[in-house]
């Protein structure tokens, strides 16, 4: 199976914030941008894949900035790593106030998708090449996210996480 560049997987989403998308503050609602995010990663997990995904996790997702009625959202979505049978899709999103003509950035974080058979069965994933700094430096955090949502999850021993461990003790030298 050939690599593939996460210049591959890249999607931009634009949504415009209607009334219906707003809370009593007009801004919009927390849960209503998730939606749009996860389409947003989807999409690039299934360009990256070659197949159908399902949304496996979503990480922490903090809201730096408030999103108001009118804004244009644009939702930037690109893999970061490929292991196994899943990958791990990197989100930035930006509101736009077009008539004042300012752009903020308002959330980031992650997605991960599992790649499904006809038979909707986990199949294997293409490998991801970073080919910049940027793209390299988030496929290198990438393992130790994995091994985080792993952990947290209840799926990974916190013993057994070695890239995450190594954040915290220094190893031995010899």
């Amino acid at each position: 199976m050939k690599g593939k560049s996460p210049k591959d997987s890249h999607t931009i989403m634009n949504e415009l914030v209607l009334p219906n998308d707003t809370n009593t503050l007009n801004n919009l609602m927390g849960g209503r941008l998730l939606h749009f995010m996860d389409i947003a990663a989807a999409i690039s997990a299934q360009k990256h894949c070659n197949r159908i995904v399902v949304t496996a996790s979503v990480d922490n997702v903090s809201f730096h900035h408030p999103i108001k009625l009118g804004d244009v959202i644009t939702i930037e979505a690109r893999v970061s790593r490929a292991f196994t049978t899943s990958v791990e899709v990197r989100l930035d999103v930006y509101a736009e106030n077009i008539p004042s003509g300012t752009k903020v950035k308002s959330n980031d974080a992650y997605y991960t998708f599992v790649a499904l058979d006809q038979n909707g069965r986990a199949i294997p994933v293409p490998a991801l090449i970073p080919e910049s700094p940027e793209e390299t430096e988030l496929f290198e955090g990438a393992l130790r996210r994995r091994q985080l949502r792993l952990v947290l999850a209840g799926k990974m021993k916190a013993d057994d996480a070695t890239e995450l461990k190594a954040l915290f003790f220094a190893t031995e030298q010899k």
